[in-house]
């Protein structure tokens, strides 16, 4: 009866098999986390098995000083190829390639310490060769492996290792050559001492103590693979967050990405504060969607939509969200600055300028120009996350919102491409803010649709 213990951690082995595989699948930073540190763990240990095996070809030669010693040193070349070949075919993920040369790797070292040396002088018992203490250069090979495999791998080359090495010393114990009058004197000499004399006689595999070594070598293997499991573990967690950070990223100026993931208090907690809130919008968008191509429509709304991120990120504002072909913005979320209406309206510039640079790239290609729309309030506004627990969003609410997205629109009937409240001009200081105001005028009482109050507005 498996130990409860050790059923729960196979148990969680198992569920952590899972768990890294559906969470490779929904997470690209995760498979792009594993491929870099699959590939620089396989570079490592191609190298670090290249300087290990050429260390022990040294030593070798030290300590066997004759010609035979070549046949090792083949060998040696050999297992130096696989190890290429493994950074060769590295990959994230089930490859049959890579557990061929694993394979490789230990079949070939069982050969090369169970089978005698075809060149070397002299005739012994094969079963001589384990006295030689040549196991601990399985070790130096699973120790390799644990800097480019996963541990689902490593704890496979414990268990395939158990294997080889058995069918390994039973070939030895069946067809290995044998020198039985050097075994009868050792019987004779060790009669009273029939635990030693199995220990001494050539002839003798000595199962009890390769049984151990297949033991103990399973057991490293096992603990290993357990380390690489936790570590494992972590990378998820930091590809979590890298996932986490980038999504912000879509959001927030990079400025503000480190300082939300380290934040302590809750950024979606509901509150009421003063912000600037931007809208852009393409005009005529709708009908240059029903001339145009699918491809051609896309790639202009990508083109406009780089340009507005970059104006909003450029000048410390949040992107709130994608409206089709528009954009809201705000500028004060989640940290409110003096500076924040200053900053909604060199945004707003930005995007018209920004927008009649590409017209220039795009009049070249052949493409139609596009014309963009901008409106700016500032005020109170509710902020919060809102949706079910299924989907959450972070979301601005309130007049002032709905304030901005008329004044949007409002350009079309003002014939000007940026439309700024009074509330938002009156806060830029005229020592940081005389330039952004330049090329504006005012327009007194502008009546909005679905406001009883008109309000004064600045175009330009």
């Amino acid at each position: 009866m498996v130990p409860s213990g050790l059923a729960d951690i196979v148990r969680g082995l198992r569920s952590r098999r899972v768990e890294e595989e559906l969470a490779a699948r929904q997470n690209p930073f995760l498979v792009e986390a594993l491929r870099k540190e699959k590939l620089e763990g396989q570079r490592i240990a191609a190298w670090a098995r290249t300087v290990a095996l050429v260390a022990s070809g040294i030593l070798i030669t030290f300590q066997n000083a004759s010609w035979s010693v070549l046949y090792f040193h083949g060998l040696l070349l050999i297992f130096i190829a696989l190890g290429w070949a493994q950074l060769r075919y590295a990959t994230v993920g089930h490859s049959r390639v890579e557990l061929a040369l694993i394979l490789a790797d230990l079949v070939l070292l069982a050969v090369t310490l169970t089978v005698p040396n075809p060149f070397a002088p002299g005739d012994f018992p094969t079963a001589m060769i384990y006295r030689f203490e040549t196991f601990p250069y399985f070790f130096i090979i699973l120790a390799l492996a644990t800097l480019a495999y996963s541990w689902r791998t490593v704890l496979t080359m414990g268990s395939a290792f158990v294997a080889i090495w058995f069918l390994s010393v039973l070939g030895v114990a069946l067809f290995g050559t044998t020198d039985p009058e050097l075994g009868s004197r050792v019987a004779v000499a060790f009669a009273a001492m029939p635990g030693v004399r199995d220990i001494v006689d050539p002839n003798s595999v000595v199962w009890s103590i390769r049984a151990q070594e297949m033991v103990i070598f399973f057991l490293v293997s096992a603990i290993l693979a357990l380390r690489g499991q936790r570590s494992n573990a972590l990378l998820i967690r930091q590809a979590s967050i890298a996932a986490e950070r980038a999504n912000l990223s879509r959001y927030f100026p990079p400025s503000l990405v480190d300082e939300l993931a380290s934040a302590s208090s809750d950024v979606g907690a509901v509150r009421s504060q003063e912000v600037a809130v931007l809208f852009a919008d393409i005009v005529g968008f709708t009908q240059l969607a029903e001339r145009e191509r699918p491809e051609t429509v896309i790639q202009l709304l990508r083109s406009c939509h780089a340009v507005i991120e970059q104006a909003i990120f450029a000048n410390g504002g949040t992107l709130d969200k994608y409206l089709g072909d528009g954009v809201m913005a705000t500028f004060g979320t989640p940290r409110i600055s003096p500076a924040d209406c200053a900053n909604a309206l060199a945004a707003a510039r930005d995007i018209v300028d920004g927008v009649a640079s590409g017209n220039a790239a795009l009049a070249t290609s052949g493409l139609p120009q596009l014309r963009i729309s901008v409106g700016v309030h500032f005020g109170p506004a509710i902020l919060g996350n809102i949706g079910s627990e299924r989907r959450l969003e972070f979301a601005t609410l309130g007049d002032t919102v709905n304030v901005a997205s008329r004044l949007e629109a409002a350009t079309r009937g003002l014939a000007c491409q940026i439309v700024a409240s009074d509330a938002v001009v009156s806060r830029v200081g005229d020592a940081a803010g005389s330039s952004v105001r330049d090329g504006f005028r005012r327009v007194p009482a502008l009546s909005l649709r679905g406001r009883e109050a008109p309000i004064d507005v600045w175009v330009s």
